[in-house]
């Protein structure tokens, strides 16, 4: 083996050659320590639960702005209401057929308006008593029931002049036959106890809308409620059986405060109120207009005169009142019966606020069409489409006569709902 010479001179370089080697074994260990670990790091290998955090540098996200949200849309409803369904030995002539009774040709032309709105209502001045019909007992046969039903008629006002024209237990058998129909009768009830269940008045959803809805009349032509039943119907005055003119406000505002309690959206009351073939309205009528707005009222639609009569929309307060629809079905004998109109409320609830209230309001002239023969009813006529099916020549076309007269009544109507 060869021997190196020891050389003083040469020993320092030789130290630091190997000091050089040294270093360099140190960091290469270290750099592959630090690459072991970074993969311990990700592959989770270096803890016990195979899981290694590795913390990093926050970062905050761009600021965004949100998108703008649209409000709720508005809820918008249509309430339809005719007048006076009168019944006598020609309205319920009207419908006889093959032994028995059949009233759907009858309303036929009106059903695209009962049925097109969200609720319907008429006042049935009569009862569904049985037989024998006609004027002597105003009572009409179940089949008039089923043909309003089918035609679109939701509720009927039960609370006027016929009420208890059979005593209780003709009002008891209208309420049945109502209920039988599918419809739901309004402002008399067949006890006290079932008034108080109810509280006077019914409340509807109607797509998400509250509704209520409430029935008066001012009387029962002279009659009055026995002993136990003075709770049957729903008055306007306490003097109903005699003079009206003392209005049952404690009675009216019991009644519209219940419904209260119950919080609805918009209370309608239906009203057969006034004076038959008269056109004046009394002070005691715009005594029950506000005090009935000032319970919460929203709409007041009236019946009983037989007479078109003005209608009036306070589009600031949102509140509306039809003094009076007219006769929807009737003889049609008296000048100014023959014609009426169907009523149309739309009503909006604001899909922000939840605020509901009485925003338009439109009417649809209607004609009682008469026999040729003896001048009985026969049918009820949307006036416009009937003058516009003449005057086109269309098949199924009305009389001339009956065409001069519709003409004549489109005018009146129009000016009677805008009297002042």
């Amino acid at each position: 083996m060869a021997r190196r010479d020891h050389d003083p001179a040469g020993g320092g370089q030789d130290w630091q050659h190997r000091l050089l080697k040294i270093s360099a074994i140190v960091t290469a260990v270290v750099t592959l320590l630090c690459c072991a670990l970074m993969v311990a790091a990700t592959q989770g290998w270096l803890t016990g639960t195979g899981r290694v955090t590795i913390s990093t540098p926050e970062t905050t996200a761009p600021e965004t702005t949100a998108p703008a949200t649209e409000p709720p849309p508005d809820t918008v409803i249509h309430f339809v209401a005719g007048g006076d369904l009168n019944i006598t030995d020609a309205t319920v002539a009207a419908g006889a057929s093959d032994g028995g009774y059949d009233y759907t040709s009858v309303f036929l032309d009106v059903l695209p308006v009962l049925s097109g709105a969200d609720v319907t209502a008429l006042n049935l001045e009569g009862i569904l008593g049985g037989e024998p019909y006609g004027s002597d007992t105003a009572s009409a046969p179940q089949a008039l029931a089923q043909a309003l039903a089918a035609a679109g008629v939701d509720i009927v006002q039960t609370a006027n002049s016929y009420s208890i024209i059979n005593g209780l237990s003709g009002l008891r058998a209208t309420l049945q036959g109502i209920q039988d129909a599918g419809m739901t009768p309004l402002g008399t009830y067949a006890s006290n106890a079932d008034f108080e269940e109810s509280g006077g008045y019914v409340v509807w959803d109607i797509q998400g809308i509250r509704v209520a809805f409430v029935a008066f009349t001012k009387g029962m032509d002279g009659m009055g409620l026995p002993t136990g039943s003075e709770k049957c119907v729903n008055l306007l005055y306490t003097d109903y059986n005699s003079t009206y003119q003392t209005v049952d406000t404690a009675g009216i505002t019991s009644i519209l405060r219940a419904v209260q309690q119950s919080e609805p959206d918009v209370v309608i009351a239906l009203l057969h109120w006034g004076s038959e073939f008269n056109d004046v309205i009394s002070s005691t009528q715009e005594t029950i207009v506000s005090l009935m707005f000032s319970e919460g009222v929203d709409a007041i639609v009236g019946t009983h005169s037989h007479y078109v009569q003005k209608m009036v929309l306070d589009e600031e307060n949102g509140t509306f009142v039809a003094y009076s629809l007219g006769d929807f079905f009737g003889d049609a004998e008296k000048s100014g019966t023959g014609y009426s109109v169907l009523l149309d409320l739309e009503i909006t609830k604001d899909g922000s606020t939840g605020e509901t209230r009485v925003t338009a309001y439109d009417y649809i002239p209607i004609y009682i069409e008469t026999s040729e023969e003896d001048g009985a009813p026969v049918r009820v006529l949307r006036i416009r489409e009937a003058i516009a099916g003449y005057e086109s020549a269309s098949l199924g076309r009305v009389s001339e006569a009956t065409y001069t007269a519709m003409v004549s009544a489109l005018s009146r109507i129009e000016s009677r709902v805008a009297a002042d």
